[in-house]
């Protein structure tokens, strides 16, 4: 079996060749053949950066550039569009929400299709109608066609995201999961620069053109339908021996869903919910909300700070997301050696607390450059809680279950990312009566920093959040 592999995978993967030696020269060969990995990529990733020598992670990698292009092409350019579709920009602001809210309801379901059939075909799909949809938009001046559209777009974001995020859970374990899942993270945070930059560029020429860039799913996903390898364990449930062959024993849910009496799919479902109600997962689903609120929480005030209580620009506004996405591109690297010498719980409340100062920091900057300053700790501390909330959700299940368990962590996720803006809004709403808006503005922010970290903080006690140092995760039956 190949070393970066986790022992999840069993007979799926022991055809894989072994990976080639870390410390040798980075090579990266025509198409998507194994890279070497270089003393200077272990130097920065750490002692796990051979999980890159892995062609389906890569191909994960790959698939990580786009599943952040819902928002990030389309946030920069909202005013821009209101003109072309006849609406106000605030109406136009309505295509994030049409994007957003299908994912609520469909993560889930994205989820037990993955653990049933595969995460392949759902990925390859999601990838397909996301690009598919996205290019439809650059066709149509009627918002109400666009704003059906985003929403497809939406759908199919459920089938790529929450899927990324299981896959690697599949090929990878222990502290070299953490890693993998902080690369990916990485990943998303280049995509995060880059795209916004380049929408807010083409928009300039005609507000077709980002959309276009949702072409760049489409190639994507035929990679993925035709190069990657099945991760799941799908034989797992009728028997395979190597079945969550990294638990002490086996899991009472998995157990439920080949006794049900009702059929394997109901039983899956049963199975899953009993997972998902015991209270130390639970608790750890619950708080995969803390990290999106805060992310959710910065993006939605950065420009009224910079460019109305500052006096800054709105270019100004940018470049802050810009520090914070490149920070916690950076920031993720370190996921890895951070699990595998203090465990989870430790630095995912530490990275809530950088990420807290971070915002609170932004609210009370007294000028732009501090202010700019203040994005570097919120890119940080959100993306390695982020990171090591998704490392630990996907240790708490085995195949048959995993796909399931992760989605139902991304639709909490999602709740916390949509309550944040309509929360703290009706909050700023109360308080500019007695204190003003400014001072509404600082004083909602630093309280939902404060909340962040006290409601964080709680459910990390509660939660099942820990990791073996060395290639183990922590058995959900443990609770």
């Amino acid at each position: 079996m190949n070393p970066t592999r986790s022992p999840r995978l069993g007979r799926a993967r022991a055809r894989r060749p072994p990976a080639a030696p870390a410390g040798t020269v980075w090579l990266l060969r025509a198409g998507l053949r194994r890279p070497d990995v270089s003393l200077s990529l272990r130097g920065l990733v750490g002692a796990d950066a051979d999980v890159l020598a892995d062609r389906d992670f890569r191909l994960l990698l790959l698939a990580s550039l786009v599943s952040p292009m819902g928002a990030s092409v389309v946030s920069p350019v909202v005013e821009s569009l209101a003109g072309p579709y006849g609406v106000t920009a605030t109406e136009a602001a309505l295509l994030l929400s049409a994007f957003t809210a299908p994912g609520i309801v469909c993560i889930p379901l994205s989820g037990v299709f993955a653990d049933r059939y595969g995460r392949k075909p759902v990925l390859a799909s999601g990838l397909a109608l996301f690009g598919l949809a996205g290019v439809a938009l650059t066709l149509t001046t009627d918002f109400r066609v666009a704003l059906a559209l985003r929403a497809l777009q939406g759908v199919g974001y459920t089938g790529i995201g929450p899927i990324l995020i299981t896959a690697t859970g599949d090929l990878f374990s222990g502290a070299r999961e953490s890693t993998a899942q902080g690369v990916r993270f990485t990943v998303v945070g280049v995509s995060l620069t880059v795209f916004p930059f380049l929408a807010g560029l083409l928009v300039a020429f005609a507000w077709q053109y980002p959309f276009a860039l949702y072409a760049a799913a489409l190639p994507v996903a035929a990679a993925v339908w035709l190069l990657f390898e099945e991760s799941a364990d799908l034989d797992g449930a009728d028997g395979g021996d190597d079945a969550g062959g990294d638990r002490d024993g086996p899991d009472p849910a998995a157990g439920d869903a080949e006794e049900a009496p009702d059929g394997p799919a109901q039983g899956g479902v049963r199975a899953l919910l009993a997972l998902a109600s015991r209270p130390r997962v639970a608790a750890t689903l619950l708080g995969r909300a803390a990290p999106g609120f805060l992310w959710f929480a910065f993006l939605t005030y950065n420009s009224i700070v910079i460019v109305r209580l500052l006096g800054g620009s709105p270019g100004a506004a940018g470049a802050l997301v810009a520090v914070a996405s490149v920070s916690s591109a950076v920031a993720t690297t370190q996921t890895g050696r951070l699990t595998a010498r203090f465990g989870r719980p430790l630095p995912t409340f530490a990275a809530l607390v950088v990420g807290a100062v971070g915002l609170a920091g932004l609210a009370l900057a007294p000028s732009v450059p501090v202010a700019l300053a203040a994005g570097v700790p919120v890119g940080a501390g959100f993306s390695v809680s982020l990171t090591l909330y998704r490392s630990a959700i996907t240790g708490l299940a085995d195949d048959d279950l995993r796909g399931g368990l992760v989605s139902i962590g991304e639709s909490v996720g999602r709740v916390g990312s949509t309550g944040a803006p309509v929360a703290m809004g009706a909050a700023v709403g109360l308080l500019t009566g007695p204190l003003g808006y400014d001072a509404a503005v600082r004083a909602v922010s630093v309280v939902v920093a404060a909340g962040v970290v006290v409601a964080g903080g709680a459910l990390l006690l509660v939660g099942d959040m820990g990791v073996d140092r060395e290639t183990e995760a922590v058995a959900a039956g443990d609770d």
